[in-house]
């Protein structure tokens, strides 16, 4: 039998920045052979030096199981049995869980990164590349939900004036560069190799830009579409999200041509107009010309937007994302005879609906993480590399390796964060609803629209087809407590006499969660050139060691990659910056919402990284 001391418990409370003193003599008699509990503890922290979520989630690890110490002194926990520092199986080794690559420079193109490093150097790069991104953020390319097909909706027109600021802004690249428009406003450059022999590589970006709420415009520090430059930010929309990585990879391309680098393996640059609309008239236009000219696998990789680099336990961690979680809407009608409103039904069409809309957010769907999840292997990255992990929680994710108890309470641990939540659970968010027309009229009709990122996780809604159907096991009761008639997708689930009628549906096209990434050369050329691209990094200075640990993810959100998966089971989700850390919030930077920037060191060296992997891919046959 061993011994939690109290000072051993208290110093993990204190590390995770949450207070508790129950008596100390109590806590000295923690026993942990063979039983324990998880406190799961939801806490809001604002320690700067540590990156919110992932404190939370050591706050949420906490050995707890006390003689004469009862679990109702600690708010919040959740009791799940696991053994905590239970010894790996035999033979079993964490050294091979998450290898980190060596950093990969070119060889045979060594004299064209010394000429392309000496560019990104110059003085006058930097204000180069800001004036480039804050003259395409003045470019509203925005999309809308509503918008029409290509040559019915005018607002499509807007894109022309990118197009023009492009072919002015990147002369090299549109005279030695094949540029093919598809669909009008999707562009597909080519840079031709000279080895055909050669799997082409693919980066991918948008063009295009989400709305800006005019309720929240004075929210702004800079106005929206102003490209303003402060000194140390771009601000505006589409700054982040993902003019820079438009702009980036042009701006790389343009580098290399200044630099003289003629390419043996070909590189394609395409880029879509309605990634924030779901891609239907851009990439999967764009997916459908490339797969007739490369052909199925055609590519070595693909590199779109995605996750960058972040603090986590005193560690930079790299964080390409290797897949991405499912995506469908859901839209939920209910109808009801019309009327004066001083004469109303006991219930509204909008009162049913609210029904609706609570008993989704009373039954989220529940945690899943198995062990050949990707966020399960994030979490062994974290805990075999990153510098201060706690000690329990780096020895609960070691154990779950082969402890199922342990996986089970991991679980569980993650499931109580609201950002590892959803990473390991299909989501559900209400995001529009309308009813009404006037305030003495009964509403005739009610509508939501409920969005669901799905996961690929077994014993967890993990399809479309589940998600469809679990949605609609879960309303049927609802529908049943008003007494009015339930179809879900065409089918007609249940009658009832009320007047009225509940329809589910969904709107557009829905995808299953995309395919993983495997661990194979491609990923090994991408995770050398983060780290590579870090070493380098301008302003790096010889006494500082510090390196970055790379790891994969999974993209929550979903990419023009979506329309790629038969080109390549290659693809990369991934940004990257030099100067991230400030936390899983920062790194979002005011995408999709106000005051969205970019680092304007972290976009020189995301053009950095675009050029070095090129570059590295040029030398690396073995991906193809």
């Amino acid at each position: 039998m061993k011994l939690l001391k109290a000072s051993v418990l208290i110093h993990l409370l204190t590390l995770c920045g949450f207070y508790m003193a129950p008596n100390s003599d109590q806590l000295s008699n923690v026993l942990i052979n063979k039983k324990y509990a998880v406190a799961a503890l939801s806490l809001q922290l604002s320690m700067p030096s540590f990156t919110p979520s992932l404190l939370a989630i050591a706050a949420l690890l906490v050995v707890a199981l006390t003689w004469g110490l009862p679990t109702a002194t600690l708010p919040g926990v959740g009791i799940f049995d696991f053994q905590l520092f239970s010894e790996l199986e035999s033979g079993q080794s964490l050294d091979d869980v998450c290898p980190q690559p060596s950093a990969l420079s070119p060889i045979v193109n060594k004299a064209v990164w010394a000429n392309a490093t000496r560019q990104f150097e110059a003085q006058d790069f930097k204000t180069r590349v800001v004036q480039l991104l804050g003259g395409t953020v003045q470019i509203p390319t925005i999309t809308f939900d509503d918008m029409q097909a290509v040559g019915t909706d005018p607002r499509w027109e807007v894109f022309k004036s990118l197009h023009a600021y492009l072919k002015q802004a990147f002369p090299l690249a549109h005279s030695h560069l094949t540029l093919r428009k598809i669909n009008t406003y999707a562009l597909w450059y080519e840079w031709k190799g000279t080895d055909a022999s050669l799997k082409p590589i693919f980066f991918a970006a948008h063009q295009d830009v989400v709305p800006v709420d005019p309720l929240t415009e004075s929210d702004w520090a800079h106005p929206p579409f102003s490209g303003f430059f402060d000194g140390d930010r771009i601000w505006g929309r589409g700054s982040a999200d993902d003019k820079n990585g438009l702009i980036g990879v042009l701006t790389a391309l343009e580098i290399l041509l200044e630099a003289n680098f003629s390419p043996s393996r070909t590189i394609v640059a395409a880029f879509g107009f309605d990634e924030e609309i779901s891609g239907f008239q851009g990439a999967e236009y764009l997916s459908k010309a490339l797969l007739q000219e490369y052909g199925p696998n055609g590519f070595a990789f693909i590199v779109d937007e995605g996750p960058g680099m972040v603090n986590m336990f005193d560690t930079l961690v790299a964080l390409p994302g290797v897949t991405e979680k499912g995506y469908i809407d859901i839209t939920i009608n209910v109808t009801s005879p019309g009327g004066h409103s001083s004469n109303p039904p006991s219930h509204t069409s909008i009162g049913v609906l609210s029904a609706l809309v609570v008993q989704y957010e009373n039954n989220p769907n529940q945690a899943s993480l198995s062990r050949d999840s990707v966020p399960f292997q994030t979490f062994q990255c974290l805990a075999e590399h990153t510098l201060s992990i706690p000690p329990p929680l780096k020895s609960l994710i070691q154990n779950s390796m082969t402890s199922d108890e342990s996986l089970h309470a991991l679980e569980s641990v993650l499931g109580q964060d609201p950002l590892y939540r959803s990473q390991i659970s299909t989501t559900t968010a209400v995001d529009v609803i309308r009813g009404g027309v006037k305030a003495n009229a009964l509403p005739e009709l009610a509508t939501v629209i409920i969005n669901h990122r799905i996961l690929a996780e077994r014993g967890s809604v993990n399809s479309v087809a589940e998600v469809r159907d679990d949605d609609t096991k879960l309303l049927k009761p609802v529908a049943n407590s008003f007494n009015i008639s339930f179809s879900a997708f065409g089918v007609p689930i249940s009658t009832g006499s009320a007047a009225g009628n509940i329809s589910l549906g969904n709107v557009g096209q829905a995808f299953d969660s995309a395919p993983i990434t495997p661990a194979a050369a491609a990923y090994d050329l991408l995770a050398g050139t983060i780290v590579s691209t870090y070493n380098t990094r301008l302003g790096h200075s010889s006494g500082d060691d510090k390196t970055v640990v790379v790891s994969p993810t999974i993209m929550p959100a979903n990419t023009d990659t979506r329309h790629y998966w038969d080109l390549t089971p290659n693809i990369f989700r991934y940004g990257h910056g030099n100067t991230a850390g400030l936390g899983l919030e920062g790194t979002l930077n005011g995408i999709h919402s106000v005051n969205e920037s970019i680092d304007a060191n972290d976009f020189v060296e995301m053009i950095r990284f675009f050029a070095l992997l090129a570059l590295n891919a040029d030398e690396w046959g073995i991906i193809g």
